[in-house]
């Protein structure tokens, strides 16, 4: 017998970006998560089309994390009507007030190149941000008499939730969560995913479900021979970076690298003024929280104890202004260039890509995902000519990817995540998305199969009853 809460996959569904999922329960409309689609001129036309349900009508929305695929269109969701309550943790809602204006700046450029009007303005910006409420992890509050909903750790990025969305049943109080993206453990800076028992229903991602990461310990030991590599070349490494979490990643590795001599002293520019003003938000969630309640883990809370600045070591230039950035070409290589954006989509990167991708002396490092489709995704493949601004340009350097660094969880960790949250026997079924078709199937086949656990990964539109 049927509860009553009903799931839409109106976005994330086989796809990797666009997440939006609406629920309706008992007369009460909700939404987790309302985020750009992006990666091909098709995803930026998705942006515009309907909401698939009366942004009006909405009464809660619940954010997972500060991700523009996950928040993108929050702003338009107020354009068109919705003024409810927006839950979020306290350090996504600091995120989203750096991330969504930075955002509707490059919008708002594509729109006017395009011809259409913006998908939202100032306006609606200020509104929705008016309507966040922000909330701790592992405290439970109450819709109703009904519904009570718990943010826990995703270990993502800083800030990122699993939502657990608690309600009345046909026969007994439901379990519901929908795990955002999560993240991807050990991770250098924060908290590892917070393990659930005795779910009921799970909505989780799939971006790598169909793919193992290389080991964790790895990771640094490839970041240092590529940088050895490049120098030795005399060349310029380039490294395409999300501006949040991957940017203090790379920046907290190489803080440790230099100090233990691994690295020589070159110049290392974060060229991205999202990444800058992201990583002071980072600096102000380290100084405000203690030990107990910090989204750090116990060898960051140590090492900013004793260290101070984790982010900071000589030759780091961070270039926020336009001539500042213009003036990296006048320093001789070699050099290393953290810019965004991480699926060379936009962004300073396309400059200097534009300027270094030609010469074999050179590299690209992927440390993220690249969504298919994006430039970067061409690059990471191999193609041997790409278009930037216009112009043709010849891929002669070094590709090289690390996917140790990606802030998602692997097939085998979202295998052992579900199977943990399995324990007491009460899981009925599992949604799986924001994953490419194939990722996500096989995720959900690996589930049904290993697990024995009913899996489907959702086509978009479609609904269900839990």
């Amino acid at each position: 017998m049927n509860s009553g809460m009903k799931i839409t996959f109106c976005g994330g569904a086989r796809s990797v970006t666009g997440a939006n999922y609406h629920l309706e329960y008992k007369g009460v409309e909700m939404l987790v998560d309302c985020g750009l689609n992006q990666g091909t001129k098709y995803a930026e036309d998705l942006n515009y089309e309907p909401f698939g349900y009366d942004p009006s009508k909405i009464k809660y929305v619940f954010i997972t994390h500060s991700h523009i695929d996950h928040i993108g269109r929050l702003p338009r969701l107020y354009r068109l009507g919705f003024r409810g309550v927006v839950y979020a943790s306290s350090a996504t809602r600091d995120l989203i007030a750096v991330a969504l204006p930075d955002n509707m700046k490059h919008i708002n450029r594509e729109a006017e190149e395009s011809g259409r009007e913006p998908l939202f303005e100032e306006d609606d910006l200020n509104g929705f941000l008016s309507l966040v409420q922000s909330v701790e992890y592992d405290e439970a509050f109450n819709l109703d008499e009904n519904l009570k909903v718990t943010f826990h750790d995703a270990g993502h990025i800083l800030g990122s939730t699993i939502v657990e969305i608690n309600f009345d049943g046909a026969d007994e109080r439901q379990k519901l969560f929908f795990t955002g993206d999560l993240g991807n453990p050990p991770t250098p800076l924060l908290k590892i995913t917070e393990e659930v028992k005795e779910a009921d229903y799970i909505v989780i991602e799939s971006a790598y479900g169909d793919r193992i990461h290389e080991p964790p310990e790895e990771r640094k030991e490839k970041l240092a021979r590529v940088m050895k590599e490049t120098i030795g070349r005399g060349g310029v490494l380039m490294i395409p970076s999300f501006a949040l979490e991957r940017t203090q990643d790379l920046l907290f590795e190489l803080h440790e690298m230099k100090k233990m001599g691994e690295v020589p002293d070159i110049p290392v520019f974060v060229d991205s003024p999202l990444a800058i003003r992201m990583t002071e938000v980072y600096k102000r969630h380290m100084r405000v929280k203690n030990d107990h309640t910090s989204e750090f883990n116990k060898t960051i809370t140590d090492l900013i104890q004793k260290d101070g600045d984790i982010f900071d070591f000589p030759g780091l230039k961070l270039t926020s202004a336009v001539e500042e950035s213009k003036a990296i070409n006048d320093i001789p290589a070699p050099k290393i260039i953290i810019a965004g954006s991480g699926m060379s989509q936009g962004g300073r990167i396309l400059h200097h890509e534009l300027r270094y991708l030609s010469d074999p002396k050179n590299t690209i490092l992927f440390v993220g995902y690249q969504v298919d489709g994006s430039l970067g995704r061409r690059i990471q493949r191999g193609e041997k000519q790409v278009r930037i601004f216009g112009q043709t340009v010849d891929v002669r350097c070094h590709v090289e990817t690390i996917t140790g660094y990606s802030a998602h969880a692997d097939q085998a960790d979202l295998l052992a995540w579900v199977k943990q949250a399995a324990r007491g026997g009460r899981l009925k079924e599992v949604f799986v998305v924001q994953g490419e078709e194939n990722a996500a199937k096989t995720l959900a086949n690996l589930i049904r199969d290993r697990l024995s656990i009913p899996a489907r990964a959702p086509k978009p539109g479609e609904q269900f009853e839990v």
